[in-house]
């Protein structure tokens, strides 16, 4: 019954339905009054024949014959009945047969089911809703958002402008308001003064008009907003947005500074406070073929090698662990200590081989401008003349064609990095790179969530996916926290010290073995101490940071019922 009342409620406060509703309501008077005449007439014609009928039998008689149903009980027998019977009959079919079902469904069905369709979509949320994140786009970025949303235990409503799109997602169980992104009554009705966030992704003209709304309604509410073109970051931020994130430029600084470059040479892919994080490939080092206790790696250089990656693969450090040829290291340690691992290592494997980039768009330019902070030589491969900058780093040409692989170097390069939008293409280019060269490190870039491991299969060693990167960032910010993401599926991220740890040793913990996250760094009061001793005493309340992957760390998390 309530379903009943909300659907009447949206069918007849609509004002292009109650315009309808009066259309058809002429229609059927202006059918009554024609039934009306020609029942009168009908009456007429049988006294002039010499017959008498009811009233009944002449509206019966004029409802049977413009039905064309004729059951033939009423007849005329002069020409007169006979003519006005045929203008009866072809009125009865114009106007029952054909105007009254499309007048029907046009201004009362079809109206009838767009209110129903709208009772099932929600215009606003309950006042006791609060602490929510309002997406403005149902694309990518917001479905990984919404997957960590979820499993953090965050609420969210997705706000949907197009009706049809609204209920498609509602039947797949989002959480949907329907509503105009524009309107602030809208914001009004999904409870944004007691939300935790706006998250915008849509394009640029989009999200700073949603932005301004937005930011007009409330001075204090979190507004994120994804930026396509860096030259609308500021603007974005005029109209009110808390954070611009550009994560085509982040995802180009990412795949910088995962570039090995041309030697074993430890290379910063973050920092956390004065902690440093740096990968090291062990190729052609005297590390290859030993175990991470024969290397000694802490005891020489200070280091800790928190893990390994093989292969797009990422293992927590064992002492048992071997390092190989595709070993890259996980270091964690300070810029001394990093000097120190150069001192002994940073001489083998070099090269002056630039790194080959496949694509020229957004990130692939991007990953230039991040390579040449380093002094990394690059080539870049892009099929579109328009896109280039500077001819001498580019190659024009399908990366599919050997010859336009051969001119940009790829039998020299040590590394390839994949950037095209397109994970069809950069998947086939993977497959195609890794046969040409089985040695050289692969970096690809993903649209898809899904597709991670599907290029990892193909043979890319690092993958970075554009809306799982999107989302993270966005998700750091709403727990505000420091939680930073070193690559796809691996987090350095900072916790309180629970009162259950408190007077205990490191080693009595056992975070590593109950939750495989590794701690690296403890903060206390003012002073990081990095790679701190298994036998050090933690202290409730203070700051612990740790490494590990998702799972690692929604189980410690989860484990000790804390936040970031």
């Amino acid at each position: 019954m309530k379903s009943l009342t909300a659907q009447l409620t949206y069918f007849y406060q609509n004002r292009v339905t109650q315009q309808n509703i009066w259309q058809l309501s002429k229609f059927m008077l202006i059918l009554f009054f024609i039934i009306t005449i020609y029942s009168i007439l009908f009456h007429v014609i049988k006294e002039y024949e010499g017959e008498q009928y009811s009233w009944v039998a002449g509206l019966y008689w004029t409802m049977v014959t413009m039905s064309t149903l004729g059951f033939g009980d009423i007849t005329f027998h002069s020409d007169l009945g006979r003519v006005f019977s045929v203008i009866v009959l072809f009125s009865g079919i114009v106007f029952l047969l054909v105007l009254l079902p499309f007048t029907f469904i046009q201004f009362f069905y079809a109206p009838w089911l767009e209110a129903q369709n709208q009772a099932r979509t929600p215009r606003k949320l309950p006042a006791t809703v609060r602490d929510h994140v309002i997406l403005t786009q149902y694309d990518d970025v917001a479905i990984a958002l919404i997957h960590k949303l979820i499993k953090f235990g965050h609420p969210y409503v997705v706000l949907i402008s197009d009706l049809s799109h609204a209920l498609d997602l509602s039947n797949l169980g989002i959480n949907i308001v329907w509503g105009d992104l524009d309107d602030p009554e809208t914001y009004k009705n999904i409870q944004l003064h007691q939300a935790a966030m706006v998250v915008a992704t849509g394009n640029d003209m989009s999200n700073t008009n949603i932005a301004f709304t937005v930011r007009e309604l409330s001075e204090t509410i979190p507004i994120i907003t994804m930026a396509n073109s860096s030259d609308s970051v500021d603007i974005l931020k005029l109209a009110g947005s808390t954070q611009v994130l550009h994560i085509s430029e982040s995802m180009g600084q990412s795949f910088g500074r995962r570039t090995l470059g041309g030697s074993a040479r430890v290379h910063v892919i973050a920092r956390f406070d004065q902690m440093v994080i740096s990968e090291a490939p062990a190729v052609e080092t005297p590390l290859v073929g030993k175990t991470i206790l024969e290397s000694r790696l802490r005891e020489n250089t200070g280091m800790n090698v928190v893990g390994l990656w093989e292969r797009g693969h990422f293992e927590l450090t064992k002492p048992d662990l071997v390092i190989n040829e595709k070993t890259v290291l996980v270091l964690v340690g300070s810029i001394d200590q990093m000097r120190s691992y150069d001192t002994l290592f940073g001489i083998y494997h070099s090269t002056d081989a630039p790194v080959v980039i496949i694509g020229g768009g957004r990130v692939g330019r991007a990953t230039a401008r991040s390579l040449k902070d380093r002094q990394i030589k690059f080539k870049i491969i892009e099929k579109d003349s328009s896109r280039i900058r500077n001819s001498k780093d580019y190659v024009v040409g399908d990366a599919a064609d050997l010859s336009v692989l051969k001119k940009a170097g790829i039998h020299e390069a040590h590394t390839v990095i994949i950037t095209t939008h397109d994970d069809d293409v950069n998947i086939y280019l993977t497959i195609y790179c890794r046969q040409l060269r089985p040695d050289i490190q692969i970096s690809a870039r993903t649209t898809l969530e899904r597709n991670l491991t599907t290029l990892h299969r193909a043979g890319a060693d690092f993958v970075m996916s554009y809306a799982t990167m999107a989302a993270n960032s966005i998700f750091n910010l709403l727990e505000r926290g420091d939680v930073l993401m070193l690559s796809e599926g691996l987090n350095i991220f900072k916790v309180v010290i629970p009162k259950s740890m408190d007077g205990l040793k490191l080693n009595e913990t056992k975070i590593r073995e109950e939750s495989r996250c590794t701690v690296v760094a403890l903060q206390k009061e003012d002073e990081m101490i990095v790679n701190p001793d298994p036998d050090f005493l933690l202290e409730a309340g203070e700051e612990m940071v740790l490494i590990g992957t998702l799972e690692a760390e929604e189980s410690f998390l989860k484990k000790y019922n804390l936040k970031t």
